[in-house]
This record gives C-alpha cells, sequence and structure tokens, in this order.
C-alpha cells in the first residue's frame, strides 16, 4: 500500500493547478485594454538587423480564438512591434512534446525564413528549444541572438513535483497515449542539469535573459498556489518559474511580471512597451 504524505498531497495539488490553470487562465482570463500610445508614430524605428522569431512555452500556440477575436501566443505582440518596424515570424511547435521535438520543429521553420539570421526571442519552454535547436541542429549559423524570458533553465520544482505525482498515478502510462508527457518530465531540475552539461552555448551566438519575479498578491490569482509553493523552496518567482532558474547569458531585464503577464495574459504588466524595448536593445547592439 503507499502511502502518501499531507505534504505531498499538497504539493499535488500545487501541480494540478498549474497544469489546469496554464490552459484555463490563457483561454477564460479577460485583460483589460491597453489604450494606444499617442506618442508611438513619433517614436524612432525599432527596425532590427534580422528578422525576429518569437518562440512560445509549453502548452503554446501561434494563435487561438477567444470571445471571437483571434489572440497569439505573445498577446498583442506580433502586431505592435510590427508597427514599431520589425520583421515579426512566430513559428508553432508542438504543446505538448520534448525539448527535442519542439526545437526539430522551431529549426525547420528558422531555415525557411528567407534571411541571413535572425534574432530569437522565446518565453518559458520556448528559450530551452531555441537552445537545443542551436547547439544541436545546426541552427548557430542562423541566429545572431537569443533572448530568453522566464525561461527554467535550471528546472523548476513545480516540475519535479508534477513529475512525482505523474509517477504515484501511473498518469505517464495513461496520457502517452494523448500527448507526449516528456515535456514536464523535461523541464525538471534533474533532466535541466542533465540538459545544461550536454547543450554547450554556441560562441557566435549572443545569450541574453529577461528574469521576472512577482509579489504573490500580484501574481494572477491561479498561480497563487505555485508562486507559495516556489516561494517556500527558492525564494523569488513568478508563479511558474524561480528567478535563479531565468539566468542565462548576460541578464537584460528583471521585471516584475508574472509567468502569463510576460505573454501579456495577465493585467498590470506593460507586455507591447517590454518587447518594444528588447527590440531597442538589440537594435543598439547591431542586431
Amino acid at each position: 500500500m503507499v502511502v502518501i504524505s499531507a505534504r505531498l498531497v499538497i504539493g499535488a495539488l500545487c501541480a494540478i493547478i498549474v497544469a489546469v490553470a496554464a490552459v484555463v487562465g490563457l483561454l477564460v482570463w479577460r485583460v483589460r485594454r491597453r489604450r494606444a500610445r499617442p506618442d508611438l508614430v513619433a517614436r524612432k524605428s525599432a527596425r532590427l538587423r534580422h528578422p525576429v522569431v518569437l518562440a512560445h512555452g509549453l502548452l503554446g500556440f501561434d494563435k487561438i480564438a477567444v470571445g471571437g477575436k483571434e489572440h497569439s501566443y505573445f498577446r498583442g505582440v506580433t502586431g505592435h512591434l510590427m508597427r514599431v518596424g520589425a520583421e515579426v515570424h512566430r513559428p508553432r511547435v508542438p504543446s505538448y512534446a520534448s525539448i527535442a521535438a519542439r526545437a526539430e520543429e522551431l529549426a525547420r521553420v528558422v531555415r525557411q525564413i528567407r534571411a541571413r539570421k535572425v534574432n530569437i526571442i522565446a518565453h518559458s519552454m520556448g528559450g530551452l528549444d531555441a537552445r537545443y535547436a542551436i547547439a544541436k541542429l545546426g541552427l548557430a549559423d542562423r541566429v545572431a541572438s537569443l533572448v530568453t524570458v522566464g525561461t527554467p533553465h535550471l528546472g523548476t520544482p513545480v516540475a519535479d513535483l508534477g513529475a512525482r505525482l505523474a509517477g504515484l498515478l501511473k498518469l505517464k502510462k495513461l496520457l502517452g497515449r494523448v500527448v507526449d508527457v516528456e515535456a514536464f518530465h523535461d523541464l525538471t531540475t534533474a533532466r535541466m542539469e542533465e540538459f545544461n552539461r550536454a547543450i554547450a552555448d554556441v560562441d557566435d551566438v549572443v545569450y541574453c535573459s529577461v528574469v521576472a519575479r512577482v509579489d504573490r498578491g500580484r501574481a494572477h490569482p491561479l498561480l497563487w498556489a505555485t508562486h507559495a509553493y516556489l516561494s517556500e523552496r527558492c525564494g523569488d518567482n513568478d508563479g511558474v518559474v524561480p528567478a535563479a532558474s531565468q539566468r542565462w547569458g548576460e541578464v537584460l531585464r528583471e521585471i516584475e511580471a508574472d509567468h502569463w503577464a510576460q505573454i501579456g495574459w495577465s493585467p498590470g504588466f506593460d507586455t507591447l512597451t517590454f518587447y518594444e524595448e528588447l527590440l531597442r536593445e538589440l537594435r543598439g547592439r547591431g542586431f
């Protein structure tokens, strides 16, 4: 007979909450409309030397219909960046798949872009896909820079907990027929330790990161449980990923935003201005 401690049960509930919330929160959370900035036209163009590729994270999509309107994973970001002069691509990779499988699709799409090089801005797991594609799939000569936002480079205890729960309840056997549950295992701290030993940065690519943290009261309510769980174990976090795990290469920005606010799906953070500033940073560096 398997004895489950109260601590494990509470932790398991956190893992279930983040999995369900990742779907529910993105689909039904209503975000207040941001007013257009009156000085937008007067600003200097954010046109880059190379196109931008927006790489989505776990459970991601290129676009989805909500309330009769289409929205992208990077909500409102694509259109905004195009309006300020950037060429933007938003590839779709498998929502539930291992890093290796997702990276294969990302590499395939990037090779089809008619440009000598691209700048990849990747959210969450998308940053790991990009690192793998650059190091292992011959994409190094096509990428000028990689900026990761909220990426679990050292893994996340939320995934550790989810993996333990999946093993305990034999979820891998049940869900394996529907989705590739390796995606969740790939984000564990143990798997990411192996990943970082095997996936070395490439000298000709500039690696940068954005580190996000938020107080629990300012996070999306559906992230409160996981935020509390991570706070107890790791300190600062964005509700899904510890802040310490998000650092890779040069840290360009440290922001106050939960994991969903980073892509425009939670209120209280100016996502559009944030991505525009990232473009200006890259432009200033000749990318």
